[in-house]
């Protein structure tokens, strides 16, 4: 049986990453490559983008699932709770990434227009992956407020 990972995770574990910056006369570029920059290896990447003003995406954690959330273009915030606490970045630049490593529940929102919020994975897509209710999460998490 799989480790309990909302049971161990911490915000501790979540950084901002700053990716390599090539700089250029004719402009910059920015790699994420498997075995250099990222704590994994990358399986799946998507993008969020047109998102509504006001609107929240997110509001899910992940059983085995890390990821590494860049604000490639505009800015958004992301909070992210462990389940005791909880933490609140701006994503602005296009070579800084969040890592969230598994067992943290995220919500991205304040998406400024014409924002692309790109997500790198280090698993291909499985439902079964997903704790989408806020009320699961806590009950996954309640081992860490009764100590």
């Amino acid at each position: 049986m799989e480790p309990n990972s909302h049971a161990t995770s911490s915000l501790d574990q979540c950084r901002v990453i700053t990716l390599p910056r090539h700089r250029h006369a004719l402009g910059s570029l920015t790699v994420a490559e498997n075995g250099d920059t990222l704590p994994f290896a990358i399986r799946r990447v998507f993008y969020l983008y047109d998102v509504p003003v006001g609107s929240q995406r997110g509001g899910h954690s992940h059983h085995q699932d890390h990821q590494l959330i860049v604000a490639v273009a505009g800015c958004f915030s992301v909070t992210l709770s462990d389940g005791v606490n909880s933490r609140r970045f701006m994503l602005s630049r296009p070579y800084e990434g969040l890592y969230i490593p598994p067992g943290i529940w995220r919500e991205i929102d304040d998406f400024s227009s014409g924002s692309v919020c790109l997500v790198l994975t280090s698993s291909e897509y499985r439902e079964s992956d997903y704790v989408r209710q806020f009320s699961d999460f806590q009950q996954l998490t309640s081992s860490k407020r009764s100590k």
